[in-house]
């Protein structure tokens, strides 16, 4: 749980700070984090790609959330849904840049042979484990399918 590590720690700091989005978001992972370790097939620690996986798609639930209230003009929402998938964003690891996620990808692609868009299942399931956490699944996608046209 290397990424997860410090959560305790910055909850504690949120609460001195008396800063109410970031304690609001710490809160969020910590009760995803416990649930995770104590429902379905693995119990206990999660591993780093779980928590990878799960620190994603609590950015892209308040991403979406902000999205639809950005939809319906409803900023004094869709500002804190903002601000908290920021602060959970900060645990992932480091997002590659358009251009290393390109160079990546066409390295992927290559090494597979790929040369169209009937083999794009096979350059995503390699793609996805190797920059798991690293980019998007959408960002992945999208740059995969530009480059198998």
């Amino acid at each position: 749980m290397g990424i997860l590590s410090t959560l305790n720690e910055e909850l504690k700091k949120a609460m001195l700070a008396k800063d109410a989005v970031k304690l609001d978001s710490l809160r969020a992972i910590k009760s995803a984090v416990l649930i995770a370790q104590t429902s379905g097939q693995k119990s206990g620690e999660l591993s780093d790609e779980d928590s990878i996986q799960l620190l994603q798609r609590l950015v892209k639930q308040r991403r979406d959330s902000a999205l639809l209230y950005r939809d319906q003009n409803r900023s004094d929402l869709a500002g804190p849904e903002e601000a908290q998938a920021e602060i959970i964003a900060s645990f992932l690891p480091a997002q590659l840049s358009d251009d290393e996620l390109k160079n990546q990808i066409q390295a992927i692609i290559n090494a597979t042979g790929a040369t169209g868009m009937k083999e794009m299942g096979k350059v995503m399931g390699m793609v996805s484990k190797q920059l798991a956490g690293k980019a998007e699944g959408k960002r992945i996608a999208d740059m995969v399918k530009q480059l198998l046209n």
